[in-house]
């Protein structure tokens, strides 16, 4: 569990990277190899979903010179494995410390928001709590009438947010502070579309706020601005509004999480959609721990079809590297139930 909480407070700026590989001085790496075997019955199949293999292989490279600081992600999913996808570089970007607290990031990045990170080793569970895929989110202000999970999946690099562009961070020992002005990965600010048409894409905005004042509390809140136009080309009436509020409280060997997600796609309260998730995880001893969850999300804005899912997640540490996360997952979304059985070995380095 120390772990998992490291993961996720070097994100927002208030701890340093959880481990790595000291190279000399300036540079050092870490990373991880994930894999996992899952079998999944759904309701009307006639035979279960059964897989084993490779699921993330990263390396981040970290560099240290003066007041910079540059991080360099590169990682392959399971698509990329004996595909087409390859490498992937997942985030690239130098940090510059000013005195008092104050940091400007520029380059390719993630969302200081959500409680579920983009790594194994910042989650508590194999799965996820709003679903694992990308389902392909339209923000171009209309209705949304088919899936949309990943719009809730906010820290899953893969699933939702990779951007590029400037943070601006102030963090002290209890406050994190961050303002992110991004475009899409590859997005043009301008571009001539045809002969007299002229795309002219805003950008992006996130504000993200995190509180750790309080022993055993931590609290993050904030929102993403995302204009629809740059992320597929036509014009949009409104920006869409993620919001969210997430925390988490420890007592003892007992750590609970909860999380609340709103998506507005039309910025007019009318086609709002939200997801919530309670999360709860014991260690039993210095090995062992257990995790249970529960959420519920919508996945259309027009019918207001809701999905919930409980998940059981025992824990174990074979190793101070090695870690194994055996989960049940029951997913109910009221036309076609889902179970879940998966093992899933993360080795980090």
């Amino acid at each position: 569990m120390k772990n998992k909480i490291l993961a996720l407070l070097a994100t927002i700026g208030l701890a340093s990277s959880v481990t790595a590989v000291e190279i000399n001085e300036n540079i050092s790496i870490n990373g991880f190899i994930d894999g996992a075997w899952s079998n999944v019955e759904n309701d009307g199949n006639q035979h279960d979903d059964n897989n084993i293999g490779l699921d993330e292989v990263e390396l981040n490279f970290i560099v240290s010179a003066g007041n910079v600081d540059g991080e360099i992600h590169i990682d392959t999913t399971e698509s990329g494995f004996g595909g087409d996808d390859g490498l992937n570089i997942e985030q690239a970007h130098f940090t510059y410390s000013f005195e008092n607290g104050l940091s400007a990031q520029i380059g390719i990045f993630g969302s200081n928001l959500g409680f579920e990170r983009e790594d194994p080793a910042g989650l508590y569970t194999y799965s996820r709590a709003y679903g694992n895929a990308d389902l392909g989110i339209d923000f171009d202000g209309n209705a949304l009438t088919t899936d949309t999970v990943g719009v809730f999946n906010l820290g899953n690099i893969d699933d939702f947010y990779q951007a590029e562009g400037i943070r601006l961070s102030y963090a002290t020992d209890s406050l994190a502070v961050s303002i992110a002005a991004t475009n899409g990965v590859g997005v043009s600010e301008e571009e001539q579309t045809s002969a007299l048409i002229f795309s002219e894409n805003n950008l992006d905005y996130e504000v993200a706020v995190t509180f750790t004042g309080l022993e055993n509390l931590s609290l993050t809140a904030g929102f993403i601005s995302v204009n629809s136009e740059e992320r597929n080309g036509n014009p949009a009436t409104d920006d869409g509004v993620i919001s969210t509020i997430n925390g988490s409280y420890t007592l003892d060997k007992l750590l609970i999480g909860a999380e609340y997600i709103s998506y507005d796609p039309d910025a007019a309260g009318i086609n709002d959609i939200s997801a919530w998730m309670i999360l709860a995880d014991y260690d039993i001893n210095d090995k062992m721990g257990v995790a249970v969850r529960f959420s519920e999300f919508e996945t259309d804005v027009t019918a207001k079809a809701e999905s919930d899912q409980l998940t059981i997640a025992p824990n174990y540490a074979i190793t101070d590297s090695l870690g194994a996360i055996l989960e049940y997952s029951s997913t109910d979304n009221g036309s076609n139930d889902q179970d879940t059985l998966a093992l899933e070995l993360t080795y980090t380095f």
